[in-house]
């Protein structure tokens, strides 16, 4: 078989036949006709969104989406949550909750082995998913109106659950980077399921990502710096390139040492309260450093309309 061939025959399935070596413009864009938003991950709890928004407004960075509660929403009490969209929604910042218990925070423990955490983090079992759904729909009573999750399955049977009108439709979701998508089917699955951004993997080489942003149209969650155990990643000058090839994308910073240490709920508050402003500080860095180098790259104000702000 002829690679052309191939190539041809994935063409006509609507996907890249090859990266795209020759890094083309991406045509596409947010609504608002911006390149890229910011993204801050690891915001656990009311005071550490305290001590982003002290630090944003001090710098003028706008931040227009939180990753936020990572270890489940079931920690925190009623009073935080609603405390804690109520903060995000007057500053117009869409807050992607995590809801919990999920694999690797349950009594499975194939997760934890050397090899079986290979097997990824999707739900196990029905109770999980009853668990986790009614999690959401906490969340979604006390405010928070974006969800994150790692499971493709998860994503259909919500998807489901919403035509059939047992959830609301008024949810952003993204797939988190443990869904493992290296390439432009994947997108597309998470695309075609409903999802409303998703979370490649951290080390796609510029024209991998250029392939995926040309068959996928939903945004596209650029992992800007990554944990230590995911491989310590920090691509700050890629940033120029990555807002002008995979328009629209947000830029997700992430850096600790692991997930676990750094998002944990019982980690240390203060800790966590110092790596935000830092990576408020980062965020800045990056916005400068594209709007010198291209400033026909735009990221959106403070408070674009189609997020998906709390509702408190």
């Amino acid at each position: 078989m002829k690679l052309d061939k191939v190539s041809k025959y994935m063409e006509e399935a609507g996907i890249p036949g090859r990266d795209n070596y020759d890094l083309p413009d991406s045509e596409k864009r947010f609504p608002d006709g911006a390149h890229y938003r910011i993204e801050m991950s690891g915001v656990e709890g009311p005071k550490v969104l305290e001590a982003l928004i002290d630090e944003k407004n001090k710098r003028n960075v706008p931040v227009h989406r939180l990753i936020s509660l990572v270890g489940g929403g079931y920690l925190y009490d009623d009073e935080e949550i609603k405390y804690f969209a109520q903060m995000a929604a007057e500053e117009e910042m869409e807050v992607i909750g995590v809801a919990g218990p999920r694999n690797g925070r349950d009594s499975g423990r194939q997760y934890f082995s050397s090899e079986g955490m290979r097997t990824g983090m999707q739900h196990r079992g029905s109770d999980e998913l009853r668990n986790f759904i009614a999690d959401i729909m906490r969340m979604y009573d006390l405010g928070i109106r974006g969800f994150m999750f790692v499971d493709r399955g998860l994503l259909w049977l919500v998807k489901k659950m919403q035509e059939q009108g047992n959830l609301p439709k008024d949810i952003a979701i993204k797939m988190s980077v443990w869904t493992g998508v290296s390439a432009a089917p994947g997108g597309k699955v998470m695309e075609d399921l409903g999802a409303s951004s998703f979370n490649p993997i951290a080390d796609l080489s510029l024209p991998m990502l250029s392939s995926i942003r040309k068959a996928v149209d939903i945004p596209i969650d650029f992992y800007i710096w990554t944990f230590n155990s995911f491989g310590g990643t920090n691509r700050f000058y890629d940033g120029v390139d990555v807002a002008r090839l995979c328009s629209p994308c947000y830029f997700k910073f992430e850096p600790e040492t692991s997930s676990t240490e750094g998002y944990s709920p019982w980690a240390d508050v203060g800790h966590q309260m110092d790596l935000m402003r830092k990576k408020i500080k980062w965020a800045e860095f990056v916005i400068n450093l594209i709007e010198k180098n291209n400033p026909e790259i735009k990221v959106s104000e403070q408070g674009p309309n189609d997020l998906f702000i709390p509702k408190p």
